[in-house]
């Protein structure tokens, strides 16, 4: 049994790709509050945001003819969005936290267990994520957010699965911790 996808605007998204502006801008008008959404959970500057939305969507448009159909057009759009935000993040030379000074080891940890219980309501959760450190905040929304997993975030960051997965978990401990003292 396949899962078929529902293409809500393929009217819209084929007459764009004859050129068609004023459906382009009607295209434009469906995604730009939520592809805001994303770039500003990526990049937190409400004028970065905005250039790279704007880039997203140039380039959408002018590779619109690439779009087979093969996911909805929000998911292709919201992928190109991604990564312009990930670009800008790498040429303001964001680091990710390294982890090669780090022990690490693996246990039984009933205090993990318990945190699992903890009611934190949505508005607390997102203030914590602010105050993580920004390659903390970028595992942090790829993963839980935007819905990539380690393989893609570690193709779309250029870094090791693992390092993916071990900055996830670190991110998701200090955010915790982070949580305890709101």
């Amino acid at each position: 049994m396949s899962n078929a996808i529902v293409f809500t605007h393929k009217d819209l998204i084929e007459r764009s790709k004859q050129g068609d502006t004023k459906t382009q801008y009607k295209l434009y008008a469906l995604y730009v509050e939520a592809m805001f959404n994303v770039c500003m959970r990526m990049v937190k500057i409400k004028e970065d945001a905005e250039d790279i939305l704007q880039e997203s969507f140039i380039e959408a448009f002018k590779n619109l003819n690439n779009f087979r159909y093969e996911s909805t057009f929000g998911a292709w759009l919201k992928r190109i969005v991604i990564n312009k935000s990930i670009n800008h993040l790498k040429l303001k030379k964001l680091p990710l936290i390294t982890i090669e000074n780090d022990n690490y080891s693996i246990q039984n940890n009933t205090e993990e267990h318990q945190d699992n219980h903890l009611n934190f309501d949505v508005n607390r959760i997102k203030k914590g994520i602010t105050l993580l450190p920004q390659g903390y905040q970028t595992i942090i929304n790829l993963y839980l957010i935007e819905g990539y997993d380690h393989v893609e975030i570690s193709e779309v960051l250029g870094i090791n699965t693992s390092t993916s997965k071990s900055q996830y978990h670190r991110a998701k401990k200090k955010l915790i911790e982070i949580m305890h003292q709101l």
